[in-house]
């Protein structure tokens, strides 16, 4: 089979689509021929040498990815030979609250990943994917859409909730997408008029250029009456946090997922003396992943797809994520 493997030092000149010999299912695991895969900022941080700088070589990349079932190992009893699947994040967060032994559990850092034409995985680690998407949407889903999923549920997400989003990326966009199907109230930053426009199109209430409007956090606050916003879905980190921390209302949520703006000091006086939640997202379980597929069915949402790359390709892909001029996600085909 081919793989995605960084060998034998950390940098994108390193990648390379590989030769490795084809993995067989043990007792509990399941044996997928993956179809589809899809990349996320965590991947480029990984091949950077930005994210674990412990990394150990050769290591597979990746932790997205859909497929189909094609061998079952002893003891499997909750999928067969045929069925659509998609892995999860964290192989060994099934429900319930995270753990520090499924925090170190991710594919394509703590073990190989899933950037592969064939890979073993057990039952626990993989989700039925709906019906309506491709192999390529479906490989969107496990980083990306389950963080989304995550963040929102957990502030609570609703009807009549004002939710702000940072950026047009996948996290960002999926969130704009589920935010909408819960009934909430979505704004959005970005860099570009065009991207916000097509925002608009997938729902944003209302979007703003932070190039051109620095203080697009009374912006935000300006959108809701000067009381603030509900919720801020965060990817920007220490360069951006002290914005959402303006832009959201007193005892509102905040959802910390990224690191894009780069790391930084942060004055933690002003989350004191507004009572917000400060709420640290590590993607989500098999449970959120399934609960989420569940909407996504009902509404029939489709993921909203940047651009397809060969994964012959691989490189190139890495190249365009870091970039930073797609909208939505960037996906590899088999």
């Amino acid at each position: 089979m081919k793989a995605l493997v960084i060998q034998p030092a950390f940098g994108l000149e390193n990648l390379a689509v590989v030769d490795r010999p084809d993995p067989s299912p043990g007792p509990g695991q399941v044996l997928v021929r993956v179809r589809a895969a899809s990349l996320n900022f965590r991947d480029l941080l990984l091949a950077k040498g930005l994210y674990n700088p412990k990394l150990q070589f050769p290591r597979i990349l990746g932790s997205d990815a859909a497929g189909e079932v094609i061998a079952v190992g002893s003891g499997v009893t909750r999928f067969k030979a045929g069925d659509r699947i998609a892995n999860c994040f964290m192989p060994d967060w099934e429900d319930g609250p995270i753990s520090d032994a499924a925090a170190k559990s991710t594919f394509g850092n703590d073990r190989d990943g899933v950037f592969a034409e064939l890979v073993a995985v057990e039952e626990r680690a993989l989700v039925a994917i709906p019906a309506h998407l491709t192999f390529e949407e479906a490989a969107t889903l496990p980083c990306a859409a389950v963080t989304a999923w995550n963040a929102l549920t957990t502030a609570g997400t609703s009807a009549g909730t004002t939710v702000l989003l940072q950026g047009t990326g996948g996290v960002s966009i999926f969130a704009l997408q589920l935010a909408h199907a819960l009934g909430a109230r979505a704004l959005i930053t970005s860099s570009s008029d065009e991207k916000l426009a097509r925002a608009a199109a997938l729902g944003a209430t209302a979007g703003v250029n932070y190039r051109t409007n620095a203080d697009w956090d009374k912006w935000a606050r300006q959108q809701t009456g000067g009381v603030g916003v509900d919720v801020v879905v965060e990817v920007g980190g220490a360069g951006t946090l002290e914005h959402s921390v303006k832009a959201v209302k007193t005892g509102g949520h905040v959802a910390l997922i990224g690191v894009l703006s780069g790391m930084g000091a942060f004055n933690p006086l002003p989350i004191l003396m507004k009572a917000v939640r400060l709420q640290g997202v590590f993607v989500g379980s098999r449970a959120m992943f399934e609960q989420m597929n569940r909407v996504i069915a009902e509404k029939q949402i489709r993921p909203v797809i940047d651009r397809v790359f060969p994964f012959t390709e691989a490189p190139a892909a890495f190249r365009y994520l870091e970039s930073g001029s797609h909208f939505g996600k960037i996906v590899m085909s088999m």
